[in-house]
């Protein structure tokens, strides 16, 4: 598994002037669908790991080897440049470097750590951020953890939506300052903010979900916007398939019914690398 050339491809989404979406993947089958599809970024999100290894919300009670053996999973299932949300790094900036220790071993091409308080504190559940200067020590604790130097180590704040636009380029200049490689806007909706924050920074922008007037992705590219994601649709669109091929089997519709809805025998040898097996098992097992 060659780590480093994923880390390289990224850096070059990063490097050029277009903006891509990434595929959202869980599993390892979803990481080869989206690397057959030809997307550039696979994005592994701390929700749908949540959803995916616990089946809980994202409240952060998923822990940092549930979320590393998960991302370790769909990095050796294929070839897919993979970018992960590490949320707060687990912890203060030592547990930051222990998260990017983890996560760099586990195969990740890019991570972002984000300046939210995590988890949520006893109160009255309102979003709070960490103050600039803690944010700071843990974007310098997560580069100082790197190891393989293509590894993309990514600032991420919720700060537009909690307190505003000028708090948001601060925090940005801050942590591009510190040297992190990219930054992460959670929460951007409009073109007015984002253009705000690229006039202040050097280092490229990713997006949260788009939509809206900052749906179009030639405009994204244009002032600087190199990943945007679109969502996490697959995962929910794999329970609503699970659901519903369960509740028909449970009501009594016939299998044979239910097939084409189902993927193809080709699909299931697609994905499931059949192809591959065949060679080893013909090579050394016969």
């Amino acid at each position: 598994m060659d780590f480093t050339t994923r880390r390289a491809r990224y850096r070059a989404v990063l490097a050029g002037d277009k903006c891509v979406h990434p595929g959202s993947v869980f599993d390892p089958i979803s990481a080869r669908i989206a690397e057959d599809l030809g997307f550039e970024v696979g994005m592994f999100a701390g929700s749908i790991a949540s959803g995916t290894v616990l089946g809980a919300p994202d409240l952060i009670v998923l822990t940092l080897t549930e979320f590393a053996q998960q991302i370790h999973r769909i990095c050796r299932a294929g070839d897919l440049s993979l970018m992960v949300d590490a949320d707060h790094g687990y912890g203060n900036a030592l547990n930051v470097m222990r998260t990017v220790e983890e996560l760099e071993t586990a195969g990740v091409a890019a991570l972002t750590i984000e300046d939210t308080v995590l988890p949520r504190t006893f109160g009255d559940g309102k979003t709070t951020l960490l103050p600039i200067e803690e944010g700071v020590g843990k974007m310098k604790a997560a580069l100082a953890a790197r190891r393989d130097p293509n590894m993309v180590v990514a600032g991420r704040s919720s700060s537009l939506q909690v307190t505003g636009v000028d708090d948001t380029i601060a925090r940005a200049k801050a942590y591009e300052a510190a040297g992190v490689d990219a930054m992460f806007l959670a929460g951007a909706t409009t073109k007015v903010e984002v253009e705000a924050v690229t006039a202040e920074i050097n280092i490229p922008l990713l997006l949260g979900g788009t939509s809206g007037e900052l749906a179009d992705k030639e405009y994204l590219g244009s002032v600087g916007v190199r990943v945007a994601l679109q969502g996490h649709l697959p995962f929910a669109a794999a329970i609503k398939a699970t659901y519903d091929t369960l509740k028909a089997l449970r009501d009594g519709v016939p299998p044979a019914d239910l097939r084409p809805n189902l993927a193809t025998s080709e699909q299931m040898d697609q994905f499931t690398r059949k192809a591959d097996y065949a060679k080893w098992t013909s090579d050394f097992l016969s």
